[in-house]
């Protein structure tokens, strides 16, 4: 028997939406992330997506990300945005408190964080 994936545990697509669109409201909304927003287009309805699809398929889930976009590589992906601290914190405050009003168990918030949190930092490519 397999385990389950932390995209169902979860609960699946429906968590997935709560938590991105909860996350791009409060970058639309709090100071804190002022500096991630700008970073955005002005319709964020693409990004959403892509979050949405990047994080089912992160989680266990759906692989539509990867077959419709190719190996992640997250890194890579976001070199052309100038990714400092304010908007590595900025982008943390907003994922951190999305993920804590959608994800009920604590322990599943402490994997996913735990996760978010490395992704986060890693997406660093300048100073300050």
């Amino acid at each position: 028997m397999s385990e389950q994936s932390l995209y169902d545990r979860i609960g699946g697509q429906a968590t997935i939406e709560a938590l991105t669109g909860r996350f791009y409201a409060l970058m639309d909304t709090l100071p804190e992330a002022q500096a991630t927003r700008a970073l955005h287009p002005a319709d964020l309805s693409g990004s959403r997506e892509k979050l949405n699809e990047y994080l089912a398929f992160w989680f266990g889930g759906p692989q539509t990300f990867v077959e419709k976009r190719g190996a992640p590589m997250m890194r890579a992906r976001h070199l052309p945005f100038s990714i400092g601290t304010a908007e590595i914190e900025g982008w943390l405050t907003c994922f951190r408190q999305a993920l804590d009003e959608t994800v009920e168990e604590d322990h599943l918030r402490a994997v996913i964080w735990a996760m978010v949190e490395k992704l986060g930092r890693h997406m660093r490519n300048k100073e300050g």
